[in-house]
């Protein structure tokens, strides 16, 4: 962090008040901070105590009083990462519509570096279907989100819609500049994508997963310093570079297994996302079977269950997380599936949220774990998601 340049836009939200700690834990990490607020802001957090904290003057329109032009392309092009916290609904709004009435817009639109921004706003306000719009739009735009938090809100209501803690985002912050190797020394290993299970040299059983959360994953944990094996089924894409990544590529639920079984001693995490198949045939043809009849049987044996054989062997310095996809009592069935396979964390996505699950570049999951409240995330890029898994396993490894 130490000389990183963050440019942080606070706009018109009782969680303002908040910035006063997070400018103080950017400077005292060593990083410059310019900050720049609303109109409205400045009603909630005093630019004096902020200036003071960040140690620059803190802007809030196109000139000053001394007549002095402020900049916004500059602030933009000579910044590291901007982040925009509080982000309420009206500054969402505008960002995702490409509005521009005040310096903090004006800013953002001319901002070539990453932007993360955390949105602040009460309960129905952050469920209501046009916020989740234009959230949904800054995420496609490749914006990085930092999710809201439960709890009590301003209005005394209790829900989701807190501003993340200071704390929180500048976990996010330090992650993203990679300041400390979390995971450095660290074994990982990731499973990704479907398996195939022949019937016969041209036909198989499989699924519609693209292995595109594992490959996030992977590259999430590579980054902060793992030296990750990922165990990919069939159909993964390549990784344009290597990431510190030993990639296993495999077709079968049982070859999925030995690689997993050859591995998971040594492994100090493991993430297990591959949707593995069930069941295989009894029997695979040698050759193409051929169409006779108006009915096919296929006897199907079950497949060993590689998480619960992992969770049986898993010794107190390891951490396994599974994934669940469901369709219906998602929590109940993750629920059992984390108890009954001796996982610390398991993740869980529903078909029934729209963006969530196959293929998709986004998704929508739920942490669960064994003695904790669960947390629920919004819709957010698979990268996102494997970003917000990682803070959780190292809370967990802490």
């Amino acid at each position: 962090m130490k000389g990183k340049r963050i440019l942080l836009g606070i706009s018109g939200g009782i969680a303002a008040y908040k910035c006063c700690a997070l400018v103080r834990l950017l400077v005292k990490a060593g990083a410059k901070v310019q900050v720049v607020l609303t109109p409205d802001a400045a009603e909630f957090v005093s630019p004096l105590t902020l200036s003071v904290l960040s140690k620059n003057p803190v802007l809030s329109a196109f000139s000053s009083h001394d007549g002095q032009w402020n900049n916004h392309v500059e602030l933009a092009l000579q910044s590291d990462l901007m982040i925009i916290a509080p982000a309420t609904v009206n500054t969402i709004g505008k960002m995702a519509n490409g509005l521009c009435d005040n310096l903090l817009l004006a800013t953002y639109l001319s901002a070539k570096c990453p932007v993360m921004f955390a949105p602040a706003m009460d309960l129905d306000m952050h469920e209501h279907p046009s916020v989740k719009q234009n959230i949904k739009q800054l995420i496609a735009f490749g914006n990085h989100i930092i999710p809201a938090e439960s709890g009590e809100l301003a209005s005394g209501l209790v829900g989701t819609g807190r501003m993340a803690e200071p704390e929180t985002i500048m976990h996010h912050i330090v992650n993203y500049f990679d300041g400390d190797k979390k995971l450095s020394g660290k074994q990982v290993l990731v499973t990704a994508g479907p398996t195939y299970e022949a019937i016969d040299p041209v036909r198989f059983i499989g699924n519609h997963s693209t292995g595109k959360m594992g490959l996030a994953i992977a590259t999430a944990f590579a980054a902060q310093g793992a030296e990750v094996v990922l165990i990919c089924g069939p159909g993964v894409q390549q990784l344009s570079n290597n990431y510190n990544i030993k990639r296993i590529d495999v077709s079968t639920a049982i070859e999925m297994h030995k690689a997993c079984l050859q591995h998971f001693k040594k492994s100090d995490i493991t993430i297990m996302s591959a949707a593995v198949a069930d069941y295989r045939p009894a029997q695979t043809a040698t050759q193409k079977i051929k169409k006779k009849g108006d009915n096919l049987n296929i006897d199907l044996i079950k497949n060993a269950d590689i998480l619960q054989d992992l969770g049986s062997k898993k010794t107190s310095k390891q951490l396994l997380i599974g994934f669940a996809l469901e369709t219906q009592n998602e929590v109940e069935h993750a629920k059992d599936k984390l108890k009954r396979k001796n996982l610390d964390l398991i993740v869980l996505n529903s078909l029934n949220d729209k963006g969530a699950g196959f293929g998709t570049d986004t998704n929508k999951v739920t942490f669960i774990y064994k003695n904790k409240k669960n947390k629920a995330l919004p819709l957010m890029s698979k990268q996102n998601v494997a970003e917000e898994l990682l803070l959780e396993v190292v809370k967990l490894m802490n």
